[in-house]
């Protein structure tokens, strides 16, 4: 099972959604960073959301850090945050009938049947609070190394937020926000339509855009590990992810050159595009300008609607209506989870440029 992503800077991610802990170790983690456990906890209250519209699992994220951390900073050594589950309900699931889009015939057919089904199980987006607990280590260090990153909801069924525009400003406006659009006019739009799905007993999906800034002309290798190909890698691990574009992304398909390519100047003495199509990376190396992606996700599986679905235990057909605590929408939530794994793949990409040590 793997369950670790990195090369120089690694994140390994274990628990379940119904097990005492869910928690991640960070390796590779250069010793002297700062553990601004404030900050940590901003972010997985970031992550919990705002009640009227997400679920009602109340969990209160009390992270326990138990390894690689002394006196208020990293050790070097691998550094592991633990985070109890609370307001567990195992008697909300049962095992055998599959609920459509979930893992569970899948978890299933690759487990034999010894998975752990609760909620999910491992494949839970429960799971993500950990990956915000470390990935918040990592971005608060790369804040103090001029490198930032920012991720507000760009379309929720017909509503739709303003794209970056202003970088600095947009990604310092968000870290002081729950509910993470640019355009505050957006924000009632956005929520009017994840009510009126959770009304419906539906759901709804979105796409986020995410930004980074600060990441010097080099960053990545060509062919098997470009930029794009690791930072996708890490999005496509969160659950409910089915989509990642870079820049323009699927629109450049629609394009002439003369459109899609980004004309250059010298400005300040350093090479800048005067627009960012390709999402601030060429030949999988990042060109110094802001790196942009978008990240699609579907709705969340779990609906109030009767279903047709399977018992793969009995190998008979089935109806089911899902109950239990479930999110109308995620986007309104994934925002930090994107944030966080954004930061360990840029931590991980520069340390193997400049060595472990760069991030302290």
């Amino acid at each position: 099972m793997k369950n670790t992503f990195g090369t120089s800077v690694c994140v390994t991610l274990f628990g379940e959604s119904h097990g005492k802990y869910i928690g991640a170790t960070l390796d590779g983690i250069a010793p002297g960073i700062e553990i601004d456990e404030a900050y940590i906890s901003d972010s997985l209250a970031k992550r919990r959301g705002d009640a009227d519209v997400s679920t009602s699992r109340s969990e209160t994220d009390e992270f326990i850090i138990v390894s690689g951390a002394y006196d208020g900073k990293t050790t070097g050594t691998p550094l592991t945050v633990l985070i109890p589950n609370s307001d567990v309900k195992p008697g909300d699931y049962t095992y055998g009938t599959a609920r459509p889009s979930h893992a569970d015939f899948t978890g299933f057919s690759k487990y034999h049947g010894y998975e752990d089904y609760r909620g999910g199980g491992h494949f839970s987006g429960r799971l993500t609070a950990a990956l915000v607990a470390v990935g918040a280590i990592v971005r608060r260090a790369l804040m103090n190394k001029n490198i930032f990153v920012g991720t507000h909801i760009l379309q929720c069924g017909e509503a739709f937020d303003r794209v970056f525009d202003r970088f600095d400003e947009d990604i310092s406006a968000l870290a002081g926000m729950t509910f993470p659009v640019l355009d505050s006019s957006a924000a009632e739009s956005v929520r009017a339509e994840i009510i009126a799905s959770r009304e419906a007993s539906d759901s709804i999906g979105g796409v986020l855009q995410t930004a980074v800034i600060g990441v010097p002309a080099g960053i990545g290798e060509p062919w098997f590990d470009t930029l794009e190909g690791q930072i996708a890698h890490a999005v496509f691990s969160i659950p409910a992810v089915k989509g990642v574009e870079f820049g323009a992304g699927f629109a450049l398909g629609f394009m002439h050159g003369s459109e899609a390519n980004d004309a250059m100047r010298m400005v300040g003495g350093r090479v800048e595009t005067v627009t960012n199509m390709s999402g601030g990376i060429c030949g999988g190396i990042s060109n110094g300008m802001p790196i942009i992606f978008q990240s699609a996700f579907k709705p969340t599986p779990s609906i109030g609607k009767p279903q047709n679905t399977v018992n793969f235990i009995n190998g008979t057909d089935a109806d089911m209506m899902i109950s239990g605590r479930h999110d109308p929408a995620v986007v309104c939530r994934a925002a930090p989870v994107i944030d966080a794994m954004t930061a360990i793949v840029i931590a991980d990409v520069m340390a193997q440029r400049y060595g472990t040590d760069w991030l302290a």
